[in-house]
Formats: structure tokens, C-alpha cells, sequence
């Protein structure tokens, strides 16, 4: 199945003319006076990335009256925040690459990787104070708040079969749909947009973000190493314990998964027999059920919006990620 490019999936010239701006803004933003902090800040934008965070805040700006630099702020803005936050999950992870080349932590050292994020979050909050003003600024600091969070509660549930799907949605509420919601909101602030305007993006932004992380994790189940960029089944060797895997715990698979995984570290077999016992028991396919039905919630409150091309744009935008699980599948 060939899925869509994302450029394809947002026919609209103008934000991508914005992302190249918001590139250009994000270079100056992570620039420092030192020139080897600036090297090690820049070091992931450099290795490139979606953009999937700013190209929200672009697209939510749609929807409000003002057509100005603000929402390129915004972009920047969220794009900041969760550039840090990689920066700080590589050293946590004590991962060796990111986004196909060495991770900073694995070029230098923890140290210095731990000190570039702290310099990219402060940039983050000094561009929306700024440009976009203390509510922005506010919202940005719960935003990590709550991103810091989801990613505690993760390590205290590493190893752990035993918790159930509403502690896996806190942590993914934290961990990834918090900013994918703030991206969203702050677009659409920045561009003046009304308050039930403002609640409407990010509520749909909010099961987005769910969506994203679902799909993200059913990938890591049903896809080849050439299409992750890294060993499938990597969530289960780290102890993250995604839906599909707690959906298999908690039923007739149940006994077979405790057995394989009672112990860690895991070995390559049994994590590849967990694997098989997920895909083959149905529970890949139960969980995307879940983000469909968190889609069609995401849908209703598209439906509130005014009816401009951008709105089509976001009834389709978590579908495409659910299509990139089935292409994933298929080869």
C-alpha cells in the first residue's frame, strides 16, 4: 500500500512556504553566544525532522483572523520544547543515534547533551514571550509540565504487565499528545482565532496526539527493521509496555506473555515470540480500533470548525497515520 506523502496529505503552499521560514527562525532561535553550545543545540536540527508540531501550529493558524509572523513564532516555539525533550530522553534512554546519526549524548557526552536541551527549552520560552505573550508562555511551561509527567509515570511502569490501558493513556497523554495539543492551540492563539475556536483545535489536536503514539506503537509490533530505522519490538526490550502488549497480558495470551517476559533483559526470542503472539492474537488490530474511535471524536470537533480548506486537511491528517501501520504491514 503506498500511503501518502505528509506534503501531499497538506495540499497548502502557504504553510509549507511557512515551515521554510520556521526552519530558518529555529536556527536563530538555537543560537548561542558560545559557538560549541550553538553546534550541540543545533546538532538535531541539523539531522532534519518532520516538523509535525510547527506544521500544526501553521495549520490551526488557519482558523484565526490575523496573518502575521505569530504563528511562525508559535511553531518555533513548540518545536523548541520538543527538540529538548529529545535531547533529555536520549540521555534517559542512554540512546546511541537520533533521527539517523549520533545521538548528542553519544557525540559528547550526558552532560552536555542534558545542558543543550535546557538551552533549547529556554529559548523555547524566551521566543513566546516575546513574540506571543505571557498566556503563551504559561501554557508552554504546563505543557512540559505534563510532559515530564507522562514520561515519570513511564519509567515507573517499565517491566510492568500488571497496569492497565487507563495508566498507558496517562502516559501517552503526557508523554506526547500534551504537545502535540499545545502545538495546535498555540497556532491558533497566535493567529487571534476565538476561544471556542481555540478549544475546538485542541481537543481535536488532543486525539491526535493519542492516535500518533498508538500508531507509533502498533509500527514497532507489525513493521520490518528497514522501514523503523531500528529492531522491531524495541519498545518491549526497554520494558515499555504499549497497548497491544497489556491488551495480550490481560487475556487468554495472558500466562504466555508473563512467562516470556518475567524476567529481564529480554533475549531476541522471546521478545520475537511476544511479537507473534500480539499480531497473531488480534491485539495490533484492537488497539487501532481504539485510535479509530479516538479519531472519530477528534472528527466531531473538526466538525465545529468553519468549513475552509484547512478543515478537510485535518480530518484526514490521523488517518494518515493509521495508514502508515497498515503500508508498514504490507510489505
Amino acid at each position: 500500500m503506498d500511503v501518502p506523502s505528509i506534503q501531499e496529505m497538506v495540499p497548502l503552499p502557504h504553510v509549507w512556504e511557512q515551515i521554510e521560514r520556521t526552519e530558518s527562525r529555529l536556527m536563530e532561535a538555537s543560537e548561542s553566544r558560545d559557538p560549541f553550545l550553538t553546534k550541540v543545540a543545533q546538532h538535531l536540527l541539523a539531522a532534519g525532522g518532520k516538523r509535525f508540531r510547527p506544521l500544526l501550529a501553521l495549520i490551526a493558524a488557519d482558523f484565526g483572523p490575523a496573518k502575521d509572523h505569530r504563528p511562525i513564532e508559535a511553531g518555533v516555539a513548540v518545536e523548541l520544547i520538543h527538540l529538548g525533550s529529545l535531547y533529555h530522553d536520549d540521555v534517559i534512554d542512554e540512546a546511541e543515534t537520533r533521527r539517523g546519526a549520533d545521538s548528542a549524548n553519544a557525540n559528547w557526552d550526558n552532560t552536555v547533551a542534558i545542558l543543550a536541551g535546557d538551552f533549547l527549552m529556554a529559548r523555547a520560552s524566551e521566543v513566546a514571550a516575546t513574540h506571543l505573550g505571557q498566556e503563551s508562555v504559561r501554557l508552554l511551561a504546563s505543557t512540559y509540565a505534563e510532559l515530564v509527567e507522562g514520561q515519570t509515570l513511564e519509567l515507573q511502569l517499565d517491566f510492568d504487565l500488571d497496569h492497565d490501558p487507563a495508566a498507558y493513556f496517562r502516559v501517552i497523554g503526557g508523554k506526547t499528545a500534551a504537545l502535540i495539543r499545545t502545538s495546535a492551540r498555540l497556532g491558533a492563539m497566535a493567529a487571534d482565532a476565538d476561544q471556542a475556536t481555540v478549544d475546538a483545535l485542541s481537543d481535536w489536536a488532543w486525539e491526535l496526539g493519542l492516535v500518533f503514539q498508538i500508531a507509533d506503537d502498533a509500527l514497532d509490533l507489525v513493521a520490518t527493521e528497514s522501514f523503523l530505522g531500528k529492531p522491531s519490538g524495541s519498545d518491549i526490550r526497554e520494558g515499555k509496555m504499549t497497548l497491544p502488549v497489556l491488551m495480550a497480558a490481560n487475556d487468554t495470551d495472558g500466562d504466555r506473555i508473563r512467562q516470556l517476559l518475567g524476567k529481564p533483559p529480554y533475549d531476541d526470542e522471546a521478545v520475537n515470540q511476544v511479537i507473534s503472539i500480539v499480531r497473531a492474537g488480534g491485539y495490533v488490530d484492537q488497539s487501532l480500533a481504539e485510535a479509530e474511535r479516538r479519531i472519530a471524536t477528534a472528527d466531531a470537533a473538526v466538525a465545529t470548525l468553519p468549513d475552509i480548506p484547512s478543515r478537510a486537511v485535518l480530518s484526514s491528517l490521523a488517518q494518515f497515520l493509521l495508514d502508515q501501520v497498515t503500508a508498514a504491514r504490507s510489505e
